[in-house]
């Protein structure tokens, strides 16, 4: 049985003079996709006995929804944890200040978006929460902290942090960077299994070193140490960015050979199978689509075109700039051939759309393709109908006005938003299917085909549907990767 209070931790808190008969204290300072499920898991992965949690949030809003029955983010397995470990050693607070105050250890998730102004506009990172956080810790605090970087930053944020709270503050401070590997409709498995946990910190200093070693026995609780990983802070912060560019890099990659296979007769399934198999490659990420989106690929990918172009490294910049070029190019392909099989026409059509999220198990629709393609189709003048069975309507009302630049009231003739996917399809000249949800691979397309217009088209950008079975139901169909054997010409 594990002892309450682990060694190291102990030792830390001795040296620092923090109270040493209590439990650990653990605070984060952002409650949104990242802050929320991490302190999920550690106050359910941690008994109440050794470790105290709370999330802090500026957003009454938002922490009235973590303490409901509905959370404000849809994650299989969420729910659970936190309604069991909520009110025991999970709590969600607005008042930042006193759990500054109240903590031995804060992280900061807070968000990072891209900078839309001022220099590296469209590329660089947008620290402007990262560093509000920083100095409310620096004037709350008055006793020892180890504070965790857990948002995805640039490289050497770290020692902004460590300035910012080494003029302001009033006590000492350590800096750790722990970034966080999740993905969205996985993030509780991700969190409880994880293939590592990576943390940086100061190597060089017994100080930094003890630090480091308190946030590992953290989360030693349930991780074995074999997959706790500790660099210096440098390599940490780097490696978030170099892991999302590589997955996209991935998807971009195979959304590069499915364009070959539909004009060569190749099957795009068929080929990613065979180089998966190769174990120096290995299956994941080679499922074609029509585009990676989410929080983190795009923006990440983007932080390190502007990283190497700080150090003049323009040829790798280029490099990585090209991955997104490909995944916009991705979009674009699919939305035209939505256009060219509507005989270049969409004006006044209804085209069932399902899904907006950016991926399945997820409400999150963060740079999602759906809205990209739904404002092509709507500078078209298509009339959509829009099923996804996470999406609050308002988010998706949200995107698509900033997305289309009009106002709601304006976009309401032409976009309606439907309880169930037969609702959608009904009355509809085409499906298009934009993200993977489980239910779409099972609707009864024969009932939906009896309702729509003729001929009925269906475009899957997700491969999910059997487009043998759905062809002999009558239906037109396209998916990505998949030759049309009237278009091949080899050469």
């Amino acid at each position: 049985m594990r002892t309450f209070f682990p060694r190291r931790v102990r030792d830390y808190k001795a040296r620092f003079k923090m109270p040493g008969s209590q439990p650990l204290r653990v605070a984060c300072i952002g409650a949104g996709y990242v802050g929320g499920p991490t302190m999920a898991v550690i106050a359910a992965k941690t008994p109440p006995e050794a470790v105290q949690v709370r999330v802090l949030d500026l957003s009454a809003e938002r922490i009235a929804a973590w303490n409901s029955e509905r959370l404000p983010i849809y994650e299989p397995g969420l729910s659970e944890l936190v309604f069991a470990a909520r009110g025991r050693n999970l709590h969600f607070s607005t008042a930042i200040d006193d759990g500054i105050k109240w903590a031995d250890i804060i992280f900061v998730a807070v968000n990072t978006p891209t900078k839309e102004c001022g220099i590296g506009a469209g590329a660089a990172a947008d620290l402007t929460y990262v560093e509000l956080a920083a100095r409310q810790i620096a004037a709350a605090a008055d006793t020892p902290k180890i504070v965790v970087e857990k948002s995805t930053v640039p490289i050497r944020t770290a020692e902004a942090l460590s300035a910012i709270l080494e003029a302001c503050g009033r006590t000492s401070f350590e800096i750790l960077s722990n970034p966080e590997f999740l993905a969205e409709g996985t993030a509780v498995r991700d969190l409880c299994e994880p293939d590592r946990v990576l943390i940086g910190g100061d190597l060089k200093t017994e100080r930094g070193r003890q630090a480091l070693e308190a946030l590992v026995e953290l989360y030693a609780y349930w991780v074995p140490r074999e997959r706790i990983l500790t660099t210096n802070v440098w390599s940490s912060e780097l490696s978030k960015l170099v892991a999302n560019a590589f997955l996209a890099q991935r998807v971009s990659s195979i959304n590069s050979i499915s364009a070959l296979c539909e004009l060569s007769g190749a099957q795009i399934d068929e080929v990613a199978r065979a180089v998966g198999l190769d174990r120096r490659i290995g299956p994941r990420f080679l499922q074609c689509s029509v585009g990676f989106g989410g929080s983190c690929f795009q923006k990440d990918i983007l932080n390190l075109v502007y990283l190497c172009e700080s150090f003049g490294l323009n040829v790798v910049a280029d490099y990585w700039r090209s991955v997104i070029a490909i995944n916009d190019w991705q979009k674009q392909r699919f939305t035209a051939r939505i256009l060219h099989s509507l005989y270049n026409t969409a004006t006044n059509k209804k085209i069932a759309i399902l899904g907006f999220a950016f991926k399945k198990d997820t409400a999150d629709t963060r740079e999602s393709a759906a809205i990209d393609v739904c404002g092509s189709l709507l500078q078209e003048c298509a009339k959509l109908s829009i099923y996804d069975p996470q999406v609050p309507a308002e988010q998706i009302w949200s995107d698509l006005t900033r997305r289309c630049r009009r106002t709601r009231d304006e976009l309401a003739a032409y976009v309606t938003l439907a309880a169930t996917a037969d609702e959608a399809a009904a009355g509809s000249h085409a499906i298009v299917i934009l993200t993977e949800w489980d239910e779409f691979r099972t609707l009864d397309y024969s009932k939906m085909y009896k309702s729509m217009c003729r001929p009925a088209f269906l475009f899957d950008g997700r491969s999910v549907c059997d487009l043998k079975a759905l062809s002999e139901i009558g239906f037109l169909c396209y998916a990505i990767g998949s030759p049309d054997d009237s278009r091949i010409q080899l050469r």
